[in-house]
């Protein structure tokens, strides 16, 4: 499949005046390597890779909520492919033992003093905002606690503005990915 026929099957709108998007050559790429690996059932790609993807950003782009809804939905797919792939390998017992762990690490990191819970950037650099970012992960633990509600979709698109000496946003950005993979896994 060449590039142009990816793109003639793709029908993301574009952005809109001034706002940037997605460049829709690896957006669609990526689709028709995403689309390849789940037709043909081979572990080229996880629901990991798809969750952690990025693109560029350019005028004329894909409007980038659509993208990242269309993302969300291929994630849930190769996620429920993964979480039946390993069931079966390894029984009900396993899969539930290893997501309860991982769920049991992130509460313990969410456990964490207010202001504490992720390392900080110097404080002459930009990391994201210490106080939104414990508001979302008190909400983050009380559903890993007691089940509050909380969808996949809104820790996906969940974002943070910037401050000076903030969180550092690779281990924040960590622990939303675990998140997502616990929500996946019981899903």
């Amino acid at each position: 499949m060449t590039a142009s026929e990816t793109t003639a099957r793709t029908s993301f709108p574009e952005a809109r005046g001034r706002e940037k998007g997605y460049d829709k050559q690896p957006v669609d790429e990526f689709l028709a390597r995403a689309r390849a690996s789940f037709e043909r059932g081979t572990d080229a790609l996880t629901s990991a890779d798809i969750r952690q993807v990025a693109f560029p950003l350019v005028r004329h782009g894909y409007a980038i909520a659509s993208v990242d809804a269309a993302l969300g939905r291929i994630e849930d797919a190769f996620a429920a492919r993964e979480r039946s792939s390993a069931v079966a390998a390894k029984g009900a017992r396993e899969w539930v033992g290893h997501t309860r762990e991982l769920a049991q690490e992130v509460l313990d990191r969410l456990s964490r003093p207010v202001k504490r819970r992720f390392d900080r950037v110097s404080p002459l650099r930009y990391g994201y905002r210490i106080a939104e970012v414990d508001l979302v992960t008190d909400k983050l633990a009380r559903f890993l606690e007691t089940g509050d509600s909380v969808t996949v979709e809104q820790v996906r698109s969940v974002a943070f503005r910037m401050q000076r000496g903030g969180y550092r946003e690779t281990q924040v950005d960590a622990v939303l990915d675990a998140v997502v993979e616990v929500m996946l896994a019981v899903k």
